[in-house]
């Protein structure tokens, strides 16, 4: 059986048009705030990899070479997909903590005091003498809601020795979930191997091949990716079937999802169930089912699931679970601002679902929401949600 979510009490009040009821339902929605459910006891959360500063450009349309232009918007804020996420977790009520490096320079300063402002701890970052900390140019297309990153990386690179065992066991101490955004490939695998014998579970980004990365995963409980990483890493022919693929390389990972932006995420969770299993369904096939019970008039995200089955590719094997879609949220264009960092948003928020065990149904319309939340305004930290915004109260009770 398929099952769509969220439940249609929240469906419903989405649809609604008149004024009366969209009072109402801005009514339900505060008292819902004053009500979500408390915090786990543990939320510490250690992520490694990016941290660094985004000057963002925003133009008219995307300029032609040897072109001369204005902005028509401009801001300098932090950046780097592990800062990203990790910023989106502190915002959502979890107590993160960073590893990176950067450099004892105005940009390395800046990068620190916004971490400190949202609460997340920057005590593990690595500070070098000299050298530049990390910095990225965005070029923000107003026409097409598209940008273009232009990255410096930092320098002296980080490498593990730069991360003693005290401040590694320190930063691990306590930690319910560890996130790597798969850069800085060795200190992470370091991070990565003792977080794996002290049993903490691992999150790992995969947003395309790197050096360095397989090694990650080999090691990873859950992996997030970018729409091209499973068919690019599994040669496979579809993303269901490559989904399989990954499981199966991986037997240690509990569930991969795929992000794929605007037409939201599939996600492929594995069980150990297998008795309980329904007949064996192709995995092609089966995503083809669920996409038919899409409803398209629906505007906040949502979740289908497939019944527990045995998932078979064909040529590549089979694997007990669940295939999921996950819609996204339909942004009036209006609205929609800028993507950068919408993936690190979803990420932020996936690591908090996990935190608070979240069950998928919720988590991928959750971490759709957060990720939507973000793309209303400039950069990829301006527009991130606080875990008492209104717009998440529905999908966190």
């Amino acid at each position: 059986m398929l099952i769509p979510h969220p439940t249609p009490t929240v469906a419903l009040n989405l649809k609604s048009h008149s004024s009366s009821t969209a009072r109402q339902r801005t009514r339900r929605i505060r008292m819902s705030s004053d009500s979500l459910p408390p915090l786990p006891e543990n939320r510490v959360v250690l992520g490694i990899g990016g941290a660094s500063v985004d000057f963002l450009a925003a133009v008219a349309s995307y300029p032609n070479p040897d072109d001369k232009m204005r902005t028509t918007s401009l801001k300098v804020q932090g950046g780097g997909n592990a800062g990203n996420a990790m910023t989106c977790a502190a915002r959502l009520g979890l107590n993160p903590r960073i590893i990176s490096k950067i450099a004892d320079d105005s940009q390395g300063r800046s990068i620190l005091e916004e971490f400190e402002a949202d609460g997340v701890d920057a005590s593990f970052l690595v500070v070098a003498q000299g050298g530049n900390s990390p910095f990225t140019y965005i070029i923000v297309d107003n026409q097409t809601k598209t940008r273009t990153c232009i990255h410096t990386p930092g320098d002296p690179p980080m490498i593990p020795d730069d991360l003693s065992e005290s401040s590694l066991s320190s930063a691990l101490d306590g930690a319910r979930v560890v996130y790597s955004d798969g850069r800085l490939p060795e200190t992470a695998l370091v991070v990565a191997q003792e977080a794996n014998r002290k049993n903490i579970p691992i999150l790992i980004d995969a947003e395309r091949k790197r050096e360095g990365l397989d090694d990650l995963l080999s090691l990873a409980t859950y992996v997030v990716c970018s729409a091209k990483f499973p068919q690019a890493w599994t040669e496979a022919p579809s993303i269901p079937s490559s989904l399989v693929s990954m499981l199966l390389r991986l037997p240690n990972i509990k569930f991969v999802i795929v992000t794929l932006g605007e037409e939201g995420c599939i996600m492929l969770e594995r069980s150990t169930n297998e008795a309980s299993a329904s007949e064996e369904a192709d995995a092609d096939k089966l995503l083809k089912s669920l996409k038919q019970r899409v409803d398209d008039s629906i505007a906040i995200p949502t979740c289908l699931s497939s019944s527990l089955t045995k998932i078979r590719a064909n040529g590549i094997g089979a694997v007990t679970g669940r295939l999921f879609i996950g819609t996204a949220e339909k942004v009036p264009p209006a609205e929609l601002i800028d993507t950068t960092g919408a993936g690190d948003a979803f990420i932020g928020a996936v690591v908090y679902a996990i935190c608070t065990d979240m069950l998928p149904e919720k988590m991928l319309p959750f971490a759709a929401q957060v990720a939507a939340a973000g793309c209303r305004a400039l950069g990829a930290r301006t527009g991130l949600p606080r875990r008492s915004d209104p717009r998440l109260a529905p999908f966190l009770l």
